[in-house]
Formats: C-alpha cells, structure tokens, sequence
C-alpha cells in the first residue's frame, strides 16, 4: 500500500481520499503503479485548487455579477465535493465558502449602485420629458422637431427606471412628441394654403403689371404700379420657386415701365433747359428787388417777372424745386413788408394805440397828484408804492407812444 498526506493506494489499485467523513474511494488506476495513482488523481485536485483560485479572482476582481458569481460557486462546490481527487478537499470548499460575504456585498454595492443610475435616469427623462412639454406648447417648427428626434435618442440612451415611473414618464413624453407633430403639420398645411392663395393674387398681379408696361400714361399708371406693389406685399409669399419666376415678371414689367418713363422724361427735361436759363435771368431781376425800398414799385416789377415767368414755361424736374424756391422767396419779402405797412396804417390800431395813450397819461397826472399828498403827509411807504406804480406806467407810456408814431407814421 502506498500512502499519501491525503489519500492512499490499496493493493488492488484503489485510491483512497482522507475526508473529516473518514476514506473515500475516488476510482482505480491499475496500468500504473501506487505512485503514478496517487500523482493521477493528485494532479486532478491541483486542477480543482486551480479552478477554485481563478474563481476567486474574478469574483474579487467583480467581473462576474453576484448571481453569476453565486451559480459559478455553486458549481464549483458541487465539483469539489465530490470530487474524485486527492488533497484537501475540505480547505477548497471553505474557501467558496469564505465568498459568499464577498459576493453579498458586491450586491450591495451594485444594488445601491442600481438604485443611484435608476435616480439618475428617473431624474434625466423628467428633464427630457418637461423640455418636450415645452417645445409642444410652443411654435418653434423650424428647430422644434429636430431637437424632439434628439431628445428621443437620449431617452433611448437612458436605463430603464422601475415600470410604472418609466411607464407615465413615457406616455408624458409620447404625448408632448405627438401633440406637436399635429400641430406642426396642421401650420404647414395652412402655409401651403395660404402660399397657394398668394400664388393666385400674385399671378393676377403679374398679369395686370405686363398689361400696363408699355402704357404711356406716366401718372396714373405710376399710381397703379405703387398700389400693385402694395398689393404684393399683402399678398405673402408664394411657394418659393413659383414666387420667384413670378418676381422676374412683375418687376420686368415694372422696370420695362419706369425705364419708358424715365427716358421720356430725360428727353422732356432736355427740352425744358432752354426754359430754365429764361427763368435764371428772371430770377437775376427779381432778386434785384431786395431789400424793397419802395413796395408798390416792387409789387409793379414782380408782377410783370411774374408773367414773363408763367410765360418762361415748364423746366428740368431737377430745377422746378430750386427756382421755385428762390422766385416765392423774392414774392414773400414783398408780400412780408406790404403786410407790415398794413398793421402801421389800420386806422382801427392806430385809434386804439391813441386811446392808450391818452389814458396812460391820465392815469400818471392822477398817480402824480397823490404822489404829492403823499409827500405833503411824509407817507414813506405810500410813497415807495407811489413812485413804483409812476415808473411802471410811463414805461407803458413810452411804449404806447412809439406805437401811436408807427401807426401815424
């Protein structure tokens, strides 16, 4: 018999294993002698401690989760157990043993790291879902639909929370995602509406601007391209590749209109210059008249340069504003100073400023006389207030008087 710290040979070849249970048979190696036995199932225990170290590693190093960890233990032990090896059998399954507190706190660890992420998610979809609620209630079309497709795929990215919470908060958000969707295709719909009226307004508008622009009724069909163009403008846009071939049209026929009009005028204004030199050298005489010396003289002389220059005819558009303006400057001045000499001479004034006179005069030999009694009784304060109201009066007195000569004179 051969004998091993933990297992022996029999004479028949059978191998023993030593357990606190007492001898196990583990099988027979009768090719090979004792040694060979022994070192067979030996070799199967080293591959057992083996398995058992390597469980321990990734069960510390928490590659495994702790249900994965909790079967791989299981099975091991199972293994170890009943093994059909030799060593101690008992030292691997106290050390599986010895993970099980290891595994119960790496499921705590991950529980309440569970518990966290799922806050974390439950508090990141709240955000996603009161920003959807918000885009809905609002009419941002242009960027509102893309930043609903990005917020979905944050919510995708997102853990699971427990199923009621992720339940409402998905409806919540599903609901904000459609109720904006209708309301943004019902606004294209009534863009595309209101684009195909403007079409058809825009259409007529171009049609009748055509029709007018080899008119040469400059006024009145100058007024009707302005109310034309109004008319554009209220209209909207059309649907953008229609609005601009219908653009060209009616500004071509404005363009083709205004140009006419344009060269008829430079060719009318061309004609006029002529009238425009007539009118600087009336403007010459004119001028000569100020300052006015003499009005009635003046008026004479502005009144035939007045008849010579209606008789002068039209001038340049460019010029009308300039002579106009220097010819009204000369006829207010004129016109300014017979004003002026009318107020001197109205005799309804001049009765007046006389009046005022007399009567400010009779007031001052009145306010004199009871200056004099004051004096006489030495009424000093009397007197102050006497002399003050003297003084006030001949002022108005001095100033009734030069009125009275204006008027007389």
């Amino acid at each position: 018999m051969t004998s091993h710290e933990w297992g022996r040979v029999d004479d028949d070849g059978t191998v023993y294993v030593r357990t606190a249970d007492g001898e196990r048979s583990v099988g027979q190696y009768p090719e090979g002698t004792p040694e060979e036995a022994l070192g067979f199932f030996t070799e199967r225990y080293a591959a057992l401690a083996f398995e058992v170290e390597l469980l321990e590693q990734r069960i510390k190093s928490g590659v495994l989760s702790p249900e994965e960890a909790t079967e791989s233990v299981k099975t091991v032990t199972g293994q170890v157990t009943d093994a059909n090896a030799v060593g101690d059998l008992a030292s691997l399954v106290t050390r599986l043993e010895a993970l099980a507190p290891v595994i119960a706190e790496q499921r705590e660890t991950r529980r309440a790291e569970k518990a966290l992420k799922s806050a974390e998610s439950k508090a990141q979809k709240e955000t996603i879902v009161a920003e959807a609620e918000k885009i809905a209630e609002g009419s941002d079309w242009r960027h509102g639909a893309n930043r609903l497709r990005e917020l979905l795929d944050q919510w995708k990215a997102l853990p699971r929370i427990d199923r009621a919470s992720d339940d409402a908060l998905w409806r919540r958000f599903s609901t904000a995602r459609t109720s904006y969707t209708r309301r943004r295709k019902a606004h294209f719909a009534e863009q595309n509406e209101k684009r195909e009226a403007a079409r058809s307004v825009k259409e007529r508008l171009a049609k009748e601007a055509e029709g007018l622009a080899e008119s040469t009724d400059w006024g009145p069909t100058a007024g009707r391209y302005r109310d034309l163009m109004r008319d554009w403008k209220a209209a909207g846009p059309a649907p953008k590749d229609v609005d601009e071939a219908l653009w060209k049209r009616f500004r071509g026929a404005q363009d083709t209109f205004f140009g006419a009009r344009d060269a008829a005028a430079a060719a009318e204004d061309a004609a006029f210059a002529a009238n425009a030199e007539v009118k600087e050298k009336l403007l010459v005489e004119a001028e000569a008249l100020l300052p006015v010396q003499d009005v009635e003289a003046a008026k004479r002389a502005f009144r035939d340069i007045a008849d010579r220059w209606d008789a002068a005819g039209k001038v340049p558009r460019d010029r009308m504003k300039e002579l106009e303006s220097r010819i009204r400057k000369v006829e207010q001045a004129i016109r300014t100073l017979e004003d002026e000499q009318w107020k001197r001479s109205d005799p309804e004034k001049s009765a007046r400023a006389d009046d005022m006179v007399g009567k400010l005069e009779d007031a001052i030999a009145k306010v004199e006389a009871d200056l004099a009694k004051a004096r006489a009784a030495g009424n000093e304060k009397l007197i102050r207030e006497l002399e003050e109201n003297l003084e006030s009066r001949k002022s108005f007195l001095d100033m009734a008087r030069r009125a009275s000569a204006d008027f007389s004179g």
